[in-house]
């Protein structure tokens, strides 16, 4: 089980003084050595947090995977275009949000997706979807082109009862098992935290899961080396 560390909540505590520190790019590196597999950020249309310059940075800084999450937007297209990331996950934004509250609707966007992403890969820069587990979407994400999908593991996260999670549990793993039928590479990420990424982590379809609030949240008292390793070892003795 791979793990990618989101670290836009480095920059967000940046961003309320519009200062230079903490530097994200730093706390990359400190992942990187703490064993993570990939750096995961998201450049957002009103850059709350993560800026242009912190993506370059990236790019040119840290020696694993860079995965950028992103709109469609034109100007996104363009800036991820230009910068050349490792992957690019597509997610949809809403200016309102906290953060993303659901998966594309591939469905309905595959007009736009199928030469966005013909035109991401022929950049050398492999694609991926967010996408609720919902058997329509993946196998439109599959009809689309898109070679990886990111299942939305926020409804799991966000279970109140026992027999909920487990639902959505199920859900998740019958989800997985189709993506990786099709072909498909499957991830997993949002709202995964030391409580509940290890459930997800057994689902045997499942290749990597994108964390990143609970990491930097834990980061605070322990520091952020301990905080990935504390993760890793939530994850990895599953399969490894």
């Amino acid at each position: 089980m791979r793990l990618g560390v989101n670290i836009d909540h480095v920059a967000t505590v940046r961003q309320a003084r519009r200062g230079q520190f903490p530097d994200p790019v730093e706390a990359a590196l400190l992942c990187e050595k703490a064993g993570a597999d990939s750096i995961v950020c998201h450049l957002r249309e009103d850059r709350r947090h993560i800026q242009d310059q912190d993506v370059r940075r990236l790019r040119r800084s840290i020696a694993t995977r860079l995965n950028l999450e992103m709109s469609i937007a034109p100007g996104i297209v363009k800036a991820a275009l230009a910068v050349k990331p490792d992957q690019v996950t597509f997610v949809p934004e809403r200016r309102q949000e906290l953060t993303t509250e659901g998966g594309l609707d591939v469905r309905k966007l595959a007009p736009r997706l199928r030469p966005l992403i013909g035109r991401f890969h022929r950049a050398g820069i492999s694609v991926s979807l967010f996408v609720d587990p919902v058997a329509r979407q993946i196998a439109a994400a599959c009809d689309v082109g898109a070679p990886i999908i990111e299942l939305h593991t926020g409804r799991y996260a966000n279970a109140k009862t026992a027999r909920a999670k487990m639902r959505e549990l199920i859900a998740l793993q019958d989800a997985a098992r189709q993506g990786r039928a099709l072909g498909l590479r499957v991830a997993a990420g949002h709202g995964l935290d030391y409580d509940n990424a290890r459930p997800i982590a057994r689902l045997r379809d499942i290749e990597e899961l994108n964390i990143g609030f609970s990491i930097i949240s834990r980061a605070l008292w322990v520091g952020l080396p301990r905080a990935v390793k504390a993760m890793l070892a939530r994850i990895t003795p599953v399969t490894r």
